[in-house]
């Protein structure tokens, strides 16, 4: 059958191009019609320019045409003969697809929608919502404690939801743009810090009454940002290495780490068990059905995540926009149905 896909075709450059689906479905395979697909600002716009380090288990040369798009949303128009959980019109969560009109896919990378009241425009977003899932669940935050989210991108806006659902307090939500500041506090953050030309680390103490926060989730992807949420932490504080920083930095781990006994947990989406949840490290299923509950019972916001929706042929001018490394909005979907049958 006849697909269409955003591809990076090379550096700086997305195409929305026509090929084939190939074969049938076989095992527990999946035929899957995309709703909508979001993008992954970080992640995209270090794929689409051609960044280093692209992988995160080895170092590999970083080549065209690359695929993107791991979160999005659809309808089951098949299924394999071995598949057990879909069915023909489910309405799934699509974790690891692609922005393509049409996707074959294991069942195990689709999760069904649970509950009425989430959009398929909200439920393209929990994949990406499950990496902050994952990052604030392994620092095991406990009710009372602090917590502070560096980065107020899509990732560190669901953390700063999270933080407040597992009782932190305060939560602080530090960004330079006063917008995403703002969006933030009416998120559930307590305060939100400009981190320009201050010192960042005595602001947070100021804020806390004590030493430093005792979890840190940072989103930043910027190795000066990710030592200040260090140097903000108190003794024997967490921090949630979520945001992906493609250069390697210098880090002083004697008095930033081992000096106050800190812990530094790393938080990529592939180290996490494929099949059995364990306290503090979950599957996805997991953390992307305990999105839904939350997003069900009004403990986290989806629509002020959504700023934008475009068609699928809109991509080359949306990824140049994203390329260009200016402000690019928080949730930005393609709405597939837009291209019509």
């Amino acid at each position: 059958m006849k697909n269409q896909s955003i591809v990076f075709t090379a550096p700086n450059t997305a195409q929305l191009l026509e090929g084939e689906l190939d074969g049938g479905l076989t095992g527990n395979q999946a035929l899957i019609k995309t709703l909508y697909s979001a993008i992954s600002a970080g992640t995209e716009r270090d794929n689409l320019r051609g960044e280093p380090n692209l992988n995160g288990l080895r170092i590999v040369e970083t080549t065209f045409p690359r695929r993107l798009g791991y979160s999005s949303s659809g309808e089951v128009l098949e299924v394999g003969p071995e598949c057990k959980k879909l069915k023909k019109g489910d309405k799934v969560i699509v974790c690891y697809g692609s922005h393509s009109r049409y996707q074959k896919l294991p069942e195990t990378s689709l999760f069904p929608i649970l509950y009425e009241e989430i959009t398929t425009q909200q439920a393209a977003l929990f994949m990406i919502g499950s990496f902050p899932m994952e990052g604030v669940r392994k620092t095991r935050l406990e009710i009372g404690e602090s917590a502070m989210v560096s980065g107020l991108g899509i990732l560190g806006l669901f953390a700063v939801q999270f933080c407040r659902a597992a009782g932190a307090v305060p939560v602080i939500a530090v960004d330079p743009d006063s917008e995403r500041r703002e969006l933030a506090l009416s998120l559930g953050a307590d305060f939100a810090v400009d981190p320009t030309g201050i010192d960042l680390p005595e602001k947070i103490r100021s804020l806390t009454g004590k030493d430093g926060v005792n979890v840190a989730i940072d989103v930043s992807g910027r190795n000066e940002a990710t030592i200040d949420s260090m140097r903000s932490l108190d003794w024997y504080g967490r921090i949630t290495l979520l945001g992906c920083n493609r250069h390697p930095g210098v880090y002083d781990l004697y008095h930033l780490v081992h000096a106050r006994g800190i812990e530094v947990i790393g938080a990529n989406n592939m180290s996490r068990p494929k099949f059995e949840s364990r306290p503090g490290c979950w599957t996805m299923e997991d953390d992307v059905n305990a999105i839904q509950r939350l997003a069900h019972g009004g403990r986290i916001k989806l629509e002020p995540l959504i700023n934008e929706i475009n068609s699928p042929e809109d991509a080359p001018q949306v990824f140049a926009r994203l390329a260009a490394c200016g402000k690019f909005p928080i949730g930005v979907l393609f709405d597939w149905q837009r291209l019509g049958e």
